[in-house]
């Protein structure tokens, strides 16, 4: 791409006002923080729908404006006798979701910040979203505009029929209206298609705001007639969620073309604990300390100005390199993943305060720290900062440490989320059955050794060394040719002999030969060198078929992504020739559907996170991108309105399951191959 196509698409992409942008979306986060403070819009127009947690369920926020006295919606369809303001322009940056609308000689701009720098581990775990308006005339005439925003009681609760509670409380000069349920069942229930069952939903007033609140049952309806909130509160509770006064603050601004008016609020979501490992309960990470909920929100509030600065310096420069990495298709795709990622994950502080950090798998099972979520989202922590992979991997390791894990391979999960006492999936702690111990054995050991090369020492893999050799000697027993053993494509059921999976076993051989050299066991890493290397020429005559690779070493005229070949690459081990994957990326070219590449010849559907390590393959831009180009149609034209789905079909488009999980932090492994796994 010129440099002069570069800047204008990065200043497209990063200008307020981006009204030149209405982009369509699967979904668009509005707030991403973890798996219970989670709330999208899942449709073209902020109006069109309520808003509505990850998991579908409405949690609606309710926002109109009044422009010289007459009503207008800006969020919510509700009540749809009120017009909808036209919105010209929907821009979504890695850590901001900005909607511009235009009506009666105005301009509205409603930006949510997620301020999530993962570098930055105190913002990244600060649990508050800034909402911003800003407001100026198109027509050349001063306008007054009564802004409103209402936080329906479901933000805070798992189901619409739980009792709740709320009230206004004050933190310094901040006004603050809370709500959660009566109940506050901290850490009591597992499970997959959940909300929070304990904490409560802020609403947070700036100390300088002119703002009226209200917990008023009438606010909503007073506002649309007169433009004012009564200021009081309505005191009849618990009561249940859907029958709960709205948590409302209005506004007023004076606007001229000559002036942007701004005002801004805090949307908050606080726990005392944030999840149980091994039966000890864990505060969120802000806590760790012992920091109250209103100093907490204090600092949040304080720091609005230094946020706002923060990220929009961090999506202009990694806006401008996903673009340079791989196109505009690829940084989209980047763009959308990166919020969700954050978001599918809940950060913690173990008993001496450092960061642990658990995944959820959402919409799959509820599993927490699933070892094959944690591999296909490594290279985005890999890149971004090595240290949060090693708060994911460090409670796996310290399990599978424990006498009651008695099996010579890696563990599959800790539990359901936010539960992770131990595995649930396939035989659990008891038998083998349906487990993946060459998937799981082979992420482990590969995600090490590419941390232990971004981080540029070996500390977490001496650390936990003889489970690592453990696990190498399985492999070496067991990857050159599985048995019919599941692999993190589990949805596709057992495969004997699957070569994908022998790649992941071979590579993971070589990454444990790196580790060996790094812990300074040469004797091991010779060992370890020799046979990757015949194992690697092994397969090649096992799997070669023509013009490509079999799916399985038993089966003829059958083909897959050989995804986890990236890894070659990546760790620099070379075992395979460059003509393995040189030949299966022009047979893929073959094999492209409408909206992207299936996963392998027996179904259309295929996995958007092994699209992009497949595509990674590629040396030349011209491959990867021909690879990738389908996938930008998809989010174009997708009948699923959802938070990314990683599992979809590319003929119809539509989704198979799964969505909003952290495996689409695998998109980022383009920009990990581009940087290299050199020290962060």
């Amino acid at each position: 791409m010129a440099l002069k196509t570069l800047a204008l698409a990065v200043l497209i992409l990063t200008s307020p006002f981006a009204t030149a942008q209405n982009e369509r979306n699967p979904a668009s986060p509005l707030i991403a923080f973890d798996p219970y403070f989670s709330v999208w819009s899942m449709a073209d127009n902020l109006t069109d729908q309520n808003t509505k947690h990850w998991t579908g369920a409405e949690m609606p926020m309710h926002g109109f404006a009044r422009i010289d006295g007459i009503s207008y919606r800006w969020m919510g369809r509700n009540p749809s006798m009120t017009p909808a303001m036209k919105q010209t322009g929907l821009h979504v940056t890695p850590t901001r979701t900005e909607y511009t609308f235009e009506s009666a000689g105005v301009r509205l701009q409603a930006t949510f910040l997620s301020p999530g720098i993962p570098t930055d581990l105190d913002l990244l775990s600060q649990p508050v979203t800034y909402l911003t308006w800003r407001a100026t005339a198109t027509d050349g005439k001063p306008h007054t505009i009564e802004l409103y925003l209402g936080i329906d009681a479901r933000i805070a609760v798992d189901t619409s029929d739980q009792q709740v509670t709320w009230r206004r409380g004050r933190a310094g000069n901040l006004e603050i209206l809370s709500v959660g349920s009566l109940e506050q069942r901290a850490l009591v229930r597992a499970g997959d298609n959940l909300r929070a069952d304990w904490g409560y939903f802020h609403l947070v007033v700036p100390a300088d705001s002119q703002a009226m609140t209200s917990t008023a049952a009438n606010s909503q309806a007073e506002f649309l007639k007169t433009g004012g909130i009564p200021h009081d509160d309505d005191l009849d509770q618990p009561r249940q969620a859907n029958r709960a006064p709205l948590l409302a603050v209005a506004e007023t601004l004076q606007v001229s073309a000559s002036q942007t008016v701004e005002r801004h609020v805090g949307l908050a979501f606080t726990q005392p604990f944030a999840i149980e490992y091994l039966n000890r309960r864990l505060k969120p990470y802000w806590a760790r300390n012992g920091k109250p909920v209103q100093a907490m929100l204090i600092e949040a509030m304080q720091g609005y100005a230094s946020a706002v600065s923060k990220s929009e310096a961090y999506d202009k420069q990694l806006t401008a390199k996903l673009i340079k990495d791989g196109g505009p298709v690829y940084a989209r795709l980047a763009t959308l993943a990166f919020r969700q990622t954050l978001a599918a994950n809940g950060l913690a502080a173990d008993m001496d305060g450092s960061p642990l950090q658990f995944p959820k798998e959402n919409f799959s099972n509820g599993c927490i720290a699933t070892v094959d979520v944690l591999y296909p989202s490594s290279p985005f922590f890999l890149y971004f900062n090595p240290a949060l992979l090693e708060a994911q991997l460090k409670p796996v390791m310290e399990y599978a440490s424990l006498p009651r894990w008695r099996f010579p391979f890696a563990p599959h999960d800790l539990g359901t989320y936010p539960l992770a006492n131990g595995q649930v999936y396939g035989g659990g702690e008891m038998t083998e059955e349906d487990q993946m111990p060459v998937e799981e054995s082979g992420n482990m050991l590969l995600m090490i050794a590419a941390m232990g090369r971004a981080q540029g020492d070996w500390h977490f893999a001496k650390q936990y060394w003889p489970l690592l050799v453990k696990w190498a000697a399985y492999l070496k027993d067991k990857g050159l040719d599985p048995e019919n053993q599941l692999s993190t494509d589990d949805f596709a059921g057992h495969l004997a002999h699957n070569a994908n999976l022998s790649i992941k076993a071979i590579d993971a051989l070589g990454a444990f030969a790196e580790i060996a050299k790094g812990v300074g066991d040469d004797k091991l890493a010779r060992e370890y060198t020799a046979l990757s290397q015949d194992m690697a020429k092994k397969w090649i005559d096992l799997a070669k078929e023509g013009d490509h690779y079999k799916l399985a070493f038993d089966s003829a005229n059958t083909w897959s992504q050989k995804y986890n070949l990236v890894w070659d690459d990546l760790l620099e081990l070379r075992l395979f020739p460059a003509s393995v994957k040189n030949a299966e990326l022009a047979y893929y070219k073959t094999k492209l559907n409408q909206y992207g590449l299936p996963l392998d010849s027996r179904r259309d559907y295929t996995k958007l996170d092994w699209e992009l390590w497949t595509a990674t393959l590629a040396d030349e831009d011209a491959t990867f991108r021909m690879l990738v180009v389908p996938l930008g149609r998809w989010l174009d034209e997708t009948p699923t309105r959802v938070p990314l789905t990683d599992w979809y079909d590319t003929k119809t488009g539509k989704q198979e399951g799964f969505q909003a999980r952290s495996v689409v932090g695998g998109i980022f492994i383009r920009s990990l191959r581009q940087s290299g796994l050199g020290p962060k």
